[in-house]
């Protein structure tokens, strides 16, 4: 049975679990077949929370081939392009029973959805990626990269079915699965929470994993110790006795979180773990920069996005800052 509570954004009290509330979402598409899977999760997430729903599309005039439309007279029928654009937004939410609102904008795909999600106080933005490497790694090229670097709020990324993602049921979307990747940095604990709240959310199995990566902790160790500490057990028990520290004692009553420890690349180890244990969902905090500086860096949180075969939710504190390329 899915318990709901009803709270504004994180809410912590006194002896019970924080919960994570969703008021307003948005989906962003580009009307690529990618893209249209961000709108059954958001539908179904907005059902599940109670919240408003966004759809959002932005108009780069540049790349205004995909309209259909032709330079004229020195210049683009914008008023057209737009109406184009949100009469294609109704033609997603067609056959969806639910509060939603379009939302069409034009510039630079990542800064007006940045925009428009501050505006709109959203909690949660939906993004979609091709699982892509190299120049073509992105959708939108790399604007789900730098909606991971710029955006307030926690972006929710996922594949098309072509691309490794089952085909979401458009009334329901069940997390039952949940993996949180740790790094036991600030970042990587708002991670956590995020975990937790969804997982008690959706009733759902909670993993938590850590992957230790030699180069790193051969490199922390070095003045301490002999590396060859990397290879005791009692590494290991510290590690686990940690992990274990972080679960509030009250999710035991409606979870028994799994604790695994990895070695290797976290990218593609937690992609592995992903896909043999068949998760629902992987969160990730966007950067780490506590015991292994180097883990849960963007460029290690996109690459996860690339190699899962499920949505990864990524998270980002709300006072980071960062420049925008």
């Amino acid at each position: 049975m899915v318990i709901r509570k009803h709270f504004k954004g994180v809410d912590r009290k006194e002896g019970v679990t924080m919960r994570v509330h969703l008021r307003r979402i948005m989906c962003t598409t580009d009307f690529s077949e990618c893209s249209r899977f961000t709108v059954p999760y958001g539908v179904a997430l907005a059902r599940e929370f109670g919240a408003m729903l966004y759809v959002c599309h932005v108009v780069d005039l540049p790349a205004v081939a995909v309209y259909g439309e032709a330079m004229g007279d020195g210049g683009l029928d914008r008023k057209s392009i737009r109406t184009q654009a949100e009469e294609g937004l109704g033609d997603l939410m067609r056959e969806y029973s639910i509060e939603w609102a379009p939302l069409v904008a034009e510039g630079r795909t990542a800064h007006e959805i940045e925009a428009l999600a501050v505006e709109k106080e959203v909690d949660l933005v939906i993004s979609a990626t091709h699982g892509r490497s190299g120049l073509k790694r992105l959708v939108m090229g790399s604007v789900t990269e730098r909606l991971m670097r710029r955006l307030h709020c926690p972006l929710l990324v996922v594949r098309s079915a072509a691309h490794g993602m089952q085909k979401v049921a458009f009334e329901k979307v069940s997390f039952d699965k949940v993996l949180v990747g740790l790094d036991f940095s600030p970042d990587s604990d708002l991670a956590f929470e995020h975990g937790l709240s969804l997982s008690q959310q959706f009733q759902s199995e909670l993993h938590l994993v850590h992957v230790i990566e030699p180069s790193v902790y051969r490199d922390l160790l070095k003045l301490q110790t002999d590396p060859a500490a990397l290879n005791r057990e009692d590494l290991r028990v510290e590690l686990k006795e940690k992990m274990n520290s972080m679960i509030p004692k009250e999710a035991l009553n409606w979870c028994s979180p799994k604790i695994s420890l990895l070695a290797g690349q976290p990218h593609e180890e937690l992609a592995k773990y992903a896909l043999v244990n068949d998760m629902d969902l992987v969160v990730l905090g966007f950067r780490g920069q506590g015991l292994m500086e180097t883990v849960f860096v963007g460029s290690t949180t996109a690459r996860a996005v690339r190699g899962a075969v499920c949505p990864v939710l990524s998270i980002r504190p709300r006072n980071h800052s960062e420049k925008n390329g």
